[in-house]
């Protein structure tokens, strides 16, 4: 039984390669749709079982007494936990099968949050919600091995920046099922409903999704696309030892060192708007739990647009260089984040509107920043190298929890709003020695290290 299941994430042995030229673009024309629909679908479900538990904070608040610290720690606890599953399971899914890898993880998301909805006890919470964190971190490793295996280089950024807005559309609709769920059935019914849709989901997308288009018997992307490269290990002909991919690809590459630490940064801004912003709404601004839900629900629209055009404007204006937008969005992050503390309580649909735009700042440089993770090494060490930059976004997700709680249980909320400050100015400026470098590198497996030379690199 043991056997069978860990079979199930072998990778797909690869087919006989087709090679009638119309059969192919049909197949791949296909397949891409196929692959491209049901990551979207199912990392959008993966945000139901996320954020559902930051949508019912104030209720539990007001049924069990929860303080901010408590609502807090739990947060921290999956940020943990969900950081370094991301890694490991990086590592894990380069030499996996992502159609069982993103599934299956889905289901059991599911599951964790139905058995956080029986319960009161915060230890149980927290051990619930770690494990829920864990396997969120089945559901990214997946969408990266995909879409650098289904899409080439000279569009990734747009298909990649495309699916990353699951996750935008995700928290906007759970917002409002989450907040009314928990409103007109109490709170336990905000974990259930989340996790009974996205069990559906899980065994829908083990329907749907395959591994790597050889596993079809289709060439590479970079065969079909016209992109070949030489036929070297770190090519998709070839599979990685772990210590190859850990040490000459992602631990000793100093740029992708520089990206994590800015993705750090931005995951902070980020998790504290979308975690904290409820609450802050509800105590600073005065209104109802469902409205302060409508309004941070608007923060997702926002990132949606921002993904969009993050992703197409570094392909487009910057031929492939992520870090300039990177550095403009988060400066200017400080601008709204201010006028949204100085705004007046009364003014609900401005408050909206700059939720939006603290949306759209923060959601391009945070999908940018693992984009460029995974550029900078070849295409079978990408989950890894993206797990290990979500490492770090994580720990600031986490640091935006029981930490960020701590802040303004002591000190207040004009502190919080000092706080995502400082790591937006932080996000940029760690970012300015790489200004350059121009995203898309393959580095060369040969050698003992990597050292891309900033303005050299190439698609």
């Amino acid at each position: 039984m043991i056997r069978a299941v860990l079979n199930l994430f072998q990778p797909a042995p690869h087919l006989p390669e087709i090679t009638d030229p119309a059969i192919v673009k049909k197949t791949y024309q296909y397949w891409r749709i196929r692959t491209f629909y049901s990551m979207y679908i199912g990392y959008l479900f993966y945000y139901f079982t996320r954020k559902s538990y930051t949508f019912i904070t104030p209720f539990l608040t007001a049924d069990l007494g929860l303080t901010k610290a408590d609502i807090g720690i739990l947060a921290t606890i999956l940020s943990l936990a969900y950081g370094v599953s991301k890694f490991t399971s990086g590592i894990l899914c380069d030499r996996s099968n992502p159609r069982y890898f993103m599934g299956i993880g889905l289901i059991l998301t599911g599951v964790f949050n139905i058995f956080f909805g029986f319960f009161s006890s915060i230890a149980l919470f927290a051990i619930f919600w770690g494990l829920n964190g864990w396997f969120q971190g089945w559901g990214w490793p997946a969408c990266t091995k995909q879409l650098t295996h289904w899409f080439g280089r000279t569009e990734r950024g747009t298909w990649w920046s495309a699916c990353t807005t699951s996750h935008t559309v995700g928290g906007f609709i759970i917002a409002y099922l989450a907040a009314y769920c928990a409103k007109w059935y109490g709170w336990r019914f905000g974990m259930f409903i989340p996790g009974i849709l996205s069990i559906g989901a899980g065994i829908w997308l083990l329907n749907r999704l395959r591994d790597v288009p050889q596993s079809l018997g289709l060439p590479s992307i970079e065969k079909f696309k016209g992109e070949l490269e030489e036929d070297k290990p770190g090519t998709a002909a070839h599979m990685l030892p772990i210590k190859q991919i850990l040490f000459n690809q992602v631990l000793n590459n100093k740029y992708v060192w520089i990206v994590a630490a800015s993705y750090f940064f931005v995951c902070v801004v980020r998790i504290a708007v979308n975690d904290w912003g409820p609450l802050y709404l509800t105590e600073m601004k005065g209104y109802s739990a469902t409205s302060a839900a409508f309004c941070v629900s608007w923060f997702e629209v926002g990132g949606f647009c921002g993904i969009l055009i993050a992703g197409w404007g570094s392909d487009n204006w910057f031929e492939g260089r992520r870090v300039p937008l990177m550095v403009f969005c988060n400066l200017a992050l400080v601008l709204a984040i201010y006028a949204l503390w100085y705004l007046a309580p009364e003014h609900l649909f401005i408050t909206t509107f700059l939720l939006i735009l603290i949306g759209f700042l923060v959601f391009g440089p945070n999908m940018l920043a693992g984009l460029a993770a995974a550029e900078l090494v070849s295409k079978n060490a990408a989950s890894t190298s993206n797990g290990f930059a979500s490492c770090f976004a994580y720990l600031g997700a986490a640091v935006a929890g029981w930490p960020l709680g701590k802040v303004i249980d002591m000190w207040g909320w004009y502190e919080f709003t000092v706080v995502l400050v400082v790591c937006s100015v932080a996000g940029a400026v760690v970012l300015l020695p790489i200004w350059s470098v121009k995203s898309g590198s393959v580095v060369d497996e040969t050698t003992e290290t990597t050292d891309l030379v900033p303005g050299t690199a190439t698609q």
